[in-house]
């Protein structure tokens, strides 16, 4: 079974403790029912991992920090997801699933036939502890970041800051993603994905998109849901890439 990892705010070093409350409390003393000398995994905010012996009196935890971990080999590029808003709880869905997959960045998306999705701070407050959650759970070093949902047109402005824009459309015509991938992500080390929402992107933003340097796409014969369409990209890339 793997050890149970947590991710704490600030910086630490080997031999500190420190004081483990709320959920993370909660999920040791309740869920995991761990006992004092038991070990965790605990990570930092600068994504230090540590090896933590628990010292736990009564129901307060402490964490006595062992030894840093061999940073990891770094991850062969950064992939962030600008992906459309969709109904319901469907964008709890895509948060968890990007965060196992490796994401670095998920960017709340409305575009032209956006649905109106609540997305107070209430919401993405959770969505952010969708993706702690579940990088615990999946064994990642970094919480991939949740930003403030943006408009179309700031995405499209943003193209430039990366090193290659992939824009999936249904009604792409001129290239498949399989045709160009290999080649595109060779010089990659930034990667925008841009998902559209359940009604897909228009025409004109898909012309906005070709005009600012994006790779307008298909992703095969099937229209794919919009909680679906990110999942496949990323998990594309991965595979390309060799993770």
């Amino acid at each position: 079974m793997a050890t149970a990892r947590f991710f704490v705010e600030g910086v630490y070093g080997a031999g500190q403790t420190l004081t483990l409350a709320g959920d993370d409390s909660h999920k040791i003393l309740d869920v995991l029912r761990k006992r004092s000398g038991d070990t965790i995994q605990i990570v930092d905010s600068t994504a230090q991992r540590f090896e933590a012996t628990l010292e736990i009196v009564d129901r307060t935890v402490r964490a006595r920090l062992g030894e840093r971990f061999v940073p990891a080999i770094p991850e062969r590029f950064e992939i962030t997801v600008a992906q459309g808003l969709p109904k319901g709880q469907k964008m709890d869905f895509v948060v968890e699933k990007l965060t196992e997959l490796g994401a670095a960045t998920i960017v709340p998306l409305y575009s032209e036939r956006s649905v109106v999705v609540d997305t107070g701070s209430a919401k993405i407050d959770r969505w952010r502890r969708l993706a702690k959650t579940a990088a615990a759970q999946c064994g990642r070093d970094k919480i991939p970041e949740v930003t403030e949902p943006l408009e179309f047109q700031k995405v499209v402005a943003s193209f430039s800051d990366y090193d290659c824009v992939l824009f999936p459309w249904e009604l792409a015509e001129q290239v498949s993603l399989r045709s160009v991938l290999p080649e595109l992500i060779e010089r990659a080390g930034r990667i925008l994905v841009v998902i559209g929402p359940e009604g897909g992107f228009s025409h004109a933003e898909a012309e906005a998109a070709q005009r600012h340097g994006a790779h307008v796409v298909g992703l095969g014969t099937r229209i794919l849901r919009t909680e679906t369409a990110a999942l496949v990209v990323v998990a594309l890339l991965n595979y390309v890439a060799g993770v």
